[in-house]
């Protein structure tokens, strides 16, 4: 382990790091101009590109479903038994794959439905408000997490059953060309590849600390009476900074796995507490209608275009979250894969659409429950702070109506802090993988690394909040980023069924399994 810092990938490191900060310098000189091709881009790549994204997640929840229940989800992600218990494991797996703008989307997210409602239902009707908790659950459920999975299973394949060195794209790419010669133009590509996993990192979490950390400033500056200043922003930022820095250089056993079980915890804590002092009532009915109208219309909701009317709910939501959650893949990906040697193709599967639903689910049902439940009773205008960009102001109100108030508010500050702080530390642990060359099974890369990614990840969203960077345009170029991405993931999930074809083509169903029990030391019986 002691050797990948002299592996460092400096040429990626330096093309990378040249490209975001070119990036945001040419938007913070070119502000409008920026944001001109930005969204220009955005629409020219939705327009074409929508339908084919809508096809692809809806295609991988079917392929991973099969995949599940066929002979090959007996295949073993290396030898010996798992390294965390199952729950630090889809702990660590939730946690990296939902920030802490998850808890803004919870207790908002039911309302911009509500207020601009798809299918052709009217605005502020008792359709509008269920179906805005159905939608609210899918964009939040097993497509979402279908398209996690679907590019984590190639890596953790060619990783740990292939045993191939070096955890980035790239190298997955390459190692599907198998013997054919590496030429200069095979050597651009893996580069174009690699730049595009650094630079959607910094996109997507540059968003979400420009979404979090204002929501959780403004949240506790509520509190204790105070505005909500860059300088309350600022120290927010070092805070989380210093917490998940040493979290990533103690190492994933010592920190990411401790902290995601205890932010699970905490989370699981909060919710139960809002359930049971809050509308109870309410917050259970209208998570088991939303999910029952979910799961009834998920065809629907997956494959709907509004060809007609086109209305833009498609575009504005469905598709633009789907793209965001491609945005997230590569680094959950690999972080997934150094995460899950030991288990098998199966429970990979199930844990991550199932338990990975499972606590979306849950989260979301009961704080959007009691957001809704507020607005129904007239106690908070959530639908109306929401439509006039009010979101936080909204969340503090809601929360507000419950007894002991301020102790939630805090509880809900420091649940956002944790989601946060784990986001990024799994973001510096899969730079720092992906920037070391030829990284094998059992190596990690270098605390250091990790650590300089960890401050490289805070300093970039600070600057631009700092200069007032357009986040939006931001964001919208990671979105961009997002479209080449599912290139590469088409030609990443055909090695990937290509290897296993190779592999175990030949090999019943119980010899796979009989494979998989000795790899994983079991006692097999007689």
């Amino acid at each position: 382990m002691s050797n990948t810092g002299k592996r460092l990938d400096t040429l990626l490191l330096s093309i990378s790091l040249g490209f975001v900060i070119a990036i945001v310098a040419g938007l913070t000189i070119f502000p409008e101009k920026g944001n001109e091709i930005a969204n220009y881009l955005f629409g020219t790549f939705n327009a074409i590109f929508g339908t084919p994204v809508l096809l692809l997640v809806f295609g991988s929840v079917i392929f991973l479903a099969a995949l599940g229940i066929s002979k090959y989800g007996n295949i073993r992600l290396g030898e010996g038994s798992p390294e965390y218990s199952t729950f630090a494991w889809v702990s660590m797996m939730i946690c990296a794959g939902l920030g802490s703008a998850t808890v803004y989307w919870a207790f908002t997210e039911w309302a911009y439905y509500f207020n601009a409602p798809p299918l052709g239902v009217q605005t502020g009707t008792t359709a509008a408000y269920e179906l805005g908790t159905a939608y609210n659950l899918f964009h939040w459920g097993f497509s979402a997490w279908a398209a996690y999975c679907i590019v984590s299973l190639p890596v953790a394949y060619h990783f740990h059953v292939r045993k191939n060195p070096g955890l980035s794209l790239s190298a997955v790419c390459t190692a599907i060309r198998g013997d054919k010669p590496i030429t200069p133009l095979w050597r651009l590509i893996s580069r174009v590849i690699d730049v595009i996993f650094i630079f959607t990192i910094f996109g997507a979490l540059s968003i979400t600390l420009g979404v979090s950390v204002p929501m959780v400033s403004e949240i506790l500056s509520s509190l204790i009476g105070i505005e909500p200043t860059f300088n309350v922003n600022l120290v927010l930022i070092l805070i989380i900074s210093a917490f998940f820095s040493l979290s990533s250089y103690v190492g994933i056993q010592k920190g990411m796995a401790r902290i995601s079980s205890m932010n699970t915890y905490l989370a699981i804590g909060f919710c139960i507490a809002v359930f049971l002092v809050g509308p109870t009532m309410f917050i259970a009915k209208s998570t088991v209608n939303g999910l029952g109208i979910m799961i009834q219309d998920f065809i629907r909701m997956s494959l709907y275009t509004d060809p007609v009317d086109n209305g833009g709910f498609p575009e504005g939501w469905t598709i633009f979250y789907w793209l965001y959650w491609i945005t997230y893949t590569p680094f959950v990906s690999i972080f997934v894969t150094k995460i899950s040697k030991g288990r098998s193709i199966r429970g990979v599967i199930t844990n991550m659409l199932l338990s990975g639903s499972a606590g979306c689910f849950f989260f979301f049902g009961i704080l959007g429950g009691l957001s809704q439940s507020a607005n129904v009773t007239g106690l908070v205008d959530v639908a109306g702070l929401v439509a006039s960009g009010e979101g936080n102001q909204a969340i503090v109100q809601v929360m507000n109506t419950l007894p002991l108030s301020a102790i939630f508010i805090v509880l809900f500050a420091l649940v956002s802090v944790l989601f946060l702080a784990t986001t990024l530390d799994s973001a510096a642990f899969t730079m720092a993988a992906a920037s070391t060359k030829g990284l094998k099974e059992n190596e990690e890369p270098s605390p250091m690394l990790r650590l300089f990614w960890c401050v490289m990840l805070a300093a970039v969203p600070l600057a631009m909040m700092f200069i007032d960077a357009p986040l939006n345009t931001i964001k919208t170029c990671a979105i961009v980023t997002s479209i080449p991405l599912m290139f590469i993931i088409s030609y990443m999930v055909y090695g990937f069924i290509k290897w296993m074809r190779e592999d175990f083509a030949l090999t019943s169903g119980e010899d796979i399994l009989r494979q998989s029990r000795e790899a994983a030391g079991a006692v097999l019986a007689e």
